[in-house]
């Protein structure tokens, strides 16, 4: 499929949301046989137990080494993918009050992707894998749809932020490849929620960047950010109980 050709999503209140409902998912799903296409396929493993294998726990005492080089890039996106994977597989099993269907449809199928992602990596490492994360959404209010969109859309600009910075540090073309693919995915997620914020009960129509309510996800040349992984996991500290070190990648 031509990615010029490809649905957008309606980018203000009013649209057709079914068609654009429907566009997301047709496109997202595209992008992510795609990004499965370098060696993607997850033998013996069914969606209903790739659910079940959502990372949680008792905390970790000892902290989780990334490693170095292309093995320790690919674990830094595992983690990354286990933290967005268990977010949405709590924001669908705990639903926000009168979630509508258009939430609920975006927001489950970003769920899918994200742990097809985490799968992925998982399956790619193999031995190399990190453990399961340790999450921690204590400053989530589940059952408030902009306190689950707020944090949605923090994750999403995290995640397009940490592949743009990452990806100049990988050494293998394929692996490049793989990131750039399943950025854009990560990208059509964030304008995905975007929308949703811009949509239903108390939606604000102040948006900027890939749609959130907050300017510093582009640069001053109105680009994505590009950060480092210290930079990102920083950030996503407040969200993972387990301590992560990253020394090896930057």
């Amino acid at each position: 499929m031509n990615p010029s050709r490809l649905p957008a999503i309606p980018d203000k209140a009013g649209g057709d949301l079914t068609a654009g409902r429907r566009g997301f998912l047709k496109w997202s799903s595209a992008a992510l046989v795609g990004a499965l296409a370098f060696g993607g396929k997850l033998p013996g493993l069914s969606l209903d137990q790739a659910f079940a294998q959502s990372p949680g726990g008792a905390a970790m005492a000892k902290a989780v080494d990334l490693g170095e080089g292309d093995v320790g890039i690919l674990n830094y996106a595992y983690a990354l993918e286990q933290l967005e994977a268990a977010f949405y597989s709590q924001v669908i099993k705990t639903p926000y009050a009168n979630m509508a269907s258009a939430d609920r449809d975006i927001l489950t199928g970003i769920r899918d992707h994200e742990i097809a992602h985490r799968e992925f990596f998982k399956a790619a490492l193999k031995k190399n894998a990190i453990p399961g994360l340790d999450v921690d959404f204590s400053k989530v209010d589940f059952n408030d749809r902009s306190s689950v969109l707020t944090t949605a859309m923090t994750f999403e600009d995290l995640g397009v932020a940490a592949y743009n910075g990452a990806g100049q540090m990988l050494e293998k073309g394929e692996y490049l490849l793989l990131a750039g693919k399943i950025v854009s995915v990560e990208a059509r997620h964030a304008a995905a929620i975007g929308y949703l914020m811009r949509t239903g009960t108390g939606a604000s129509n102040a948006t900027t960047g890939s749609g959130s309510n907050n300017a510093s996800v582009v640069n001053e040349k109105g680009l994505d950010q590009a950060l480092m992984p210290s930079d990102v996991l920083s950030k996503a500290g407040p969200f993972v109980k387990t301590p992560i070190t990253a020394d090896d990648i930057g």
